[in-house]
């Protein structure tokens, strides 16, 4: 689906809020693509994000598809305004067994306070890329809220 932003803005909207989410440098997570209504982030291994197995931890997994839709969406949101995850549910469909994690999430539903988006979350090992986790997510536009004036509620 092809989907106009509100804002001309948008990326770098997206970007700033992104770059403010300390969770995201700790894990190394790079904000790859940014289009309307699509979003794509990577997290490359680190053995300190792993679970007992060595595997990428599900908290981490989740955290990807939870991000890539929140950003997804929120590149249609008014200019102030902010994103919210409202629920999600995560498949868990292979393990985290990979060099590089990679979200995608695309929205399916853009409505005028609720948007729906399904996130897929890929595992790369050995330069193959395989389907590891699939989340729904539903977020809420909270409007003439900046992003940034969040931090501080």
């Amino acid at each position: 689906m092809k989907f106009t932003p509100k804002s001309a803005n948008y990326k770098k909207k997206v970007e700033e809020s992104f770059h403010r989410q300390k969770f995201m440098k700790l894990i190394n997570a790079k904000l790859v693509d940014v289009q309307p209504g699509y979003c794509e982030i990577h997290v490359p291994y680190d053995v300190n994000l792993t679970q007992q197995h060595g595997f990428f931890h599900a908290g981490v997994i989740s955290t990807v598809a939870d991000n890539t839709a929140g950003y997804a969406g929120f590149s249609l949101m008014e200019e102030n305004s902010s994103v919210l995850t409202v629920e999600f549910k995560l498949n868990l469909m292979s393990p985290g067994d990979g060099e590089l994690l990679i979200g995608k999430s695309n929205i399916l539903k853009n409505g005028k306070t609720l948007t729906i988006c399904r996130s897929e979350v890929f595992i790369v090992k050995d330069g193959k890329e395989k389907l590891c986790a699939a989340a729904q997510t539903t977020l809420i536009e909270l409007k003439n809220s900046p992003d940034k004036n969040l931090i501080n509620k």
